[in-house]
């Protein structure tokens, strides 16, 4: 049976509020990067002025870091061009082998 990792709180500030955040106790440094880019971007918002409130300035947040995430991932691979390309290829081996069978 897998042993489950530890679980720890950690107490951490985003734009000068308080919150226990539960980790695994592997998952510390991890987390604390997180809490502070997370802190920076709400506080880049927040210095434009043009949004105003904790909740709205952590949507428009959570909003943009998608969106930063979403961009830099690859693009989906589009599977049915390599599926039409492996049966074409699988075709040439099947026509290949029958052609040896047919030496031998």
């Amino acid at each position: 049976m897998p042993a489950h990792p530890q679980t720890m709180s950690l107490d951490v500030a985003i734009m000068g509020r308080e919150f226990r955040v539960a980790c695994p106790e592997d998952g510390r440094e991890g987390l604390l990067q997180a809490v502070s880019y997370l802190d920076r971007k709400m506080r880049e918002i927040r210095d434009t002025g043009k949004v105003i409130g904790l909740e709205r300035i952590a949507i428009m947040a959570a909003l943009n870091i998608t969106h930063d995430y979403l961009s830099a991932r690859p693009p989906e691979a589009d599977t049915s061009a390599y599926r039409e390309r492996l049966s074409q290829i699988t075709n040439l081996l099947d026509q290949a082998l029958a052609q040896q069978d047919n030496l031998f």
